[in-house]
């Protein structure tokens, strides 16, 4: 009790120290002053408010008694605080963890914080103490209580308290917490601190990257000023040979995310990427790009232009979307382009995919030299793939055509459009209804462009999840069972060709919450079993052996021995890794 006692006593202290100046200033009303203070020391518990050294002074330079003043407190003193620490104490006593009890008070501050938080009298603390006050330094060096000021700063972005809280855990160098806070995004100085951060966390390849990229995104696009700074520090960054690539996707998929927010970004886009040195190229560009559809006028004015002899530079139309929208007009089932401009089409995209551009070295007086080895096979490949593609063909029609689809599909372009095109056909509604076969084609090409395409197998995994997830209530039980049991064989293909830790996390998340049938997951660990052999790495064996031990799952499938590869598969792991 006396450390409390001398803790408070020097906290106050300290404040009044800092408050001496102010403290000086009486209003001109003494009678005024006392009833304003004779009202707050009425209220219970103000002897533990950190005004209350403030108020004191303020009393007696107005000519206070003494007396009233210790009856009104003693009299309003309820002792909140120290009921909630003795009844925290009897937890303790009672057997209950520390860890338990702390956790018990600080929810509940937490929620009683939350509830009654006004914005106003938080912004007073600064006008009556004129200083930070200590206990609002030594706040944010807790998790929990900076989860708390993240979540009032999203709540109350106004807040002036809360903005300066804000910078103060930046300054204390926690801004990596801060990236999907909009107030970080209102201070230039957090902005940049918690963007600097951001970007370096990118670059050294976050396993969640996508998530990531989200966070950031918020915040860049929290309004106009933040997403011009922040895209025009990445494309100076993207110049860097070193990570300057990884630099240029961050601000790829920031666009992205602000298209998907509705945002119409593309003058920002178009002024940083040099566009504005080719007037032609940049109007038929802006003008697709903004409308977020493809014209044959615009694409014919870019087909003149890349087809010249001196042609802009190919990053205008490696912008993301427009290659997007070339791929939809040319691969997506039901789409008519006109037969006299879709050559232009073919072109542009096989263009921006296969053609290589060196710029000479800085003082060098030379021009740019453009490699157009790759553009007339690439050109072909689109051209006979797609005419497949955008034709709607059946399974069995399909079958005539397959030697075309495998000899194209290793051109990395064309791998894409297959994609693009798969995806449109399988998601259809009644697609599985009139299927006949036990794999259907379209599905055992994603096995080709797995095996030939490493960066597309985030995209397939996405796909087959969606399909194994999606209702197929049409379809008889069983005739649903064995569906899902070709998309794990297509599952089991990816995790062959190296896509291994994002399948068996999504396995594992589907035998947890317990939303999948068993059999399913007996089938998964039982194919996967038959195709792998050790050496394996540790995290593959944390994320696969907790299944195969699990006798729900795979306790049909061992023999009497230890010569079943279930029993095989947990001997090897328990001698040769560390299991948690």
């Amino acid at each position: 009790m006396d450390d409390d006692y001398e803790e408070d006593r020097g906290w106050g202290e300290d404040v009044g120290d800092g408050e001496s100046d102010g403290g000086e200033d009486v209003v001109g009303d003494p009678q005024e002053v006392l009833r304003e203070c004779l009202e707050k020391f009425s209220t219970p518990d103000y002897i533990m408010e950190p005004g209350i050294f403030t108020q004191l002074k303020r009393y007696f330079q107005a000519g206070g008694n003494p007396e009233q003043v210790i009856e009104l407190l003693s009299q309003n003193y309820k002792a909140v605080a120290q009921t909630a620490n003795l009844v925290a104490e009897w937890l303790i006593l009672g057997g209950v963890k520390v860890t338990e009890v702390q956790a018990m008070v600080e929810n509940h501050l937490k929620e009683m914080i939350l509830k009654n938080f006004d914005p106003k009298k938080a912004d007073t603390i600064f006008t009556e103490e004129g200083d930070t006050p200590a206990w609002l330094t030594e706040m944010i060096e807790h998790p929990t209580w900076r989860s708390l000021i993240y979540r009032l700063a999203e709540e109350y972005p106004d807040c002036l308290m809360l903005n300066f809280t804000i910078k103060l855990i930046s300054d204390a160098g926690f801004q990596a917490e801060i990236t999907s806070i909009s107030t970080a995004a209102q201070q230039i100085e957090v902005f940049t601190r918690v963007l600097k951060t951001a970007i370096a966390n990118f670059l050294q390849g976050p396993e969640d990257w996508n998530k990531s990229v989200r966070e950031v995104a918020k915040m860049v696009c929290h309004g106009q000023h933040t997403y011009v700074y922040s895209q025009v520090l990445l494309a100076v960054l993207s110049q860097e040979t070193r990570g300057g690539a990884v630099v240029k996707r961050l601000s790829q998929e920031i666009v992205k995310c602000a298209q998907e927010s509705q945002h119409d970004v593309t003058p920002i886009t178009m002024a940083l990427n040099g566009a504005a040195g080719y007037p032609q190229a940049c109007q038929a560009l802006t003008s697709m790009l903004s409308r977020n559809a493809l014209n044959p006028a615009d694409i014919s004015v870019l087909f003149r232009n890349y087809s010249a002899l001196d042609p802009p530079p190919i990053d205008l139309i490696r912008t993301p979307q427009f290659l997007e929208l070339l791929v939809d007009a040319l691969f997506k089932p039901g789409v008519k382009l006109n037969v006299e401009h879709r050559p232009k089409y073919v072109y542009l995209l096989a263009y921006a995919s296969s053609v290589c551009e060196t710029w000479p070295k800085k003082g060098v007086a030379s021009s740019k030299l453009v490699n157009k080895e790759e553009l007339k096979a690439t050109e072909r490949a689109v051209d006979k793939v797609s005419t497949i593609c955008s034709t709607n063909k059946g399974s069995t029609e399909l079958i005539a055509e397959l030697s075309i689809l495998y000899d194209y599909i290793k051109v990395p372009v064309v791998s894409v459009g297959v994609v693009r095109w798969v995806e449109v056909t399988v998601l259809e509604p009644t697609y599985f209804q009139l299927c006949v076969e036990s794999t259907p084609t379209h599905l055992a090409l994603l096995d080709e462009v797995a095996g030939c395409h490493p960066l597309l197998h985030p995209r397939l995994l996405n796909l087959l999840i969606t399909l194994f997830e999606s209702k197929q209530d049409a379809l008889e039980i069983l005739v649903q069972l064995e569906l899902r049991k070709m998309l794990l064989d297509r599952m089991v293909t990816l995790l062959c060709r190296g896509c291994v830790v994002p399948v068996m996390k999504y396995i594992k998340q589907c035998w947890i919450s317990g939303e999948t049938d068993i059999s399913l997951i007996r089938y998964f660990v039982m194919e996967v079993l038959e195709a792998i052999a050790p050496p394996y790495t540790n995290e593959f064996v944390q994320l696969f052996l907790p299944m195969v031990e699990n006798e729900e799952i795979t306790g049909s499938m061992r023999g009497d021995g230890d010569n079943d590869p279930v029993s095989e598969f947990i001997v090897h792991c328990k001698a040769h890794y560390t299991v948690h």
